[in-house]
């Protein structure tokens, strides 16, 4: 197992975070990134919006099989930043359903299938993470998908998404958020 040193600035640069995640997810599928470093590269990453944005875009975007199965230790380095990882979780789970709507009428089934793949992927996630403040999330942007009121409202209109979008939003944080 090599030890990769994978160094994160504490002023990375969403794009900077996205080259560095694709780098570990590299890592991670070779196997030459050991379980301690994933877990300090991830927990760093997921310091910042932007670090946490530009790790969600690649693993759980990537071709990879990482983002299928998260490692206890992605779980953990993830746990450990709710500020930073709750909402964009719960907003990942939200727009990927509406995308996968959007591709659909495009007629771009392939495209429809991958963001169908990032909402499965994060609501897994979202699951094994377990922390109350995602869930807050996830029922504030379904109350705001449901009723057109609320906290995420002007975060919908802001996408465009409409009845039928909003609809699939509601399903799928629905599967997400526990009883």
């Amino acid at each position: 197992m090599v030890e990769s040193s994978v160094k994160i600035p504490s002023d990375v640069t969403f794009e900077q975070a996205i080259a560095l995640s694709y780098y570990v997810v590299e890592k991670m599928e070779a196997g030459e990134i050991s379980p301690s470093e994933i877990e300090t590269v991830v927990s760093e990453l997921a310091k910042t919006e932007n670090g946490a944005r530009g790790f969600f875009v690649t693993y759980l975007t990537s071709e990879a099989t990482a983002g299928d199965n998260p490692t206890e230790e992605v779980v953990r380095a993830l746990r450990s930043h709710p500020d930073t990882v709750s909402e964009l979780l719960a907003k990942n789970v939200a727009m990927s359903a509406a995308t996968a709507l959007s591709h659909r009428r495009n007629g771009n089934e392939e495209m429809a299938k991958s963001s169908e793949r990032v909402c499965d992927r994060t609501s897994h996630l979202i699951k094994l993470i377990d922390i109350p403040e995602v869930y807050s999330c996830c029922r504030e942007i379904l109350k705001s998908a449901t009723n057109e009121a609320g906290k995420y409202k002007s975060f919908l209109e802001r996408w465009g998404y409409d009845s039928e979008q909003r609809q699939l939003i509601s399903q799928a944080l629905q599967k997400v958020v526990p009883e």
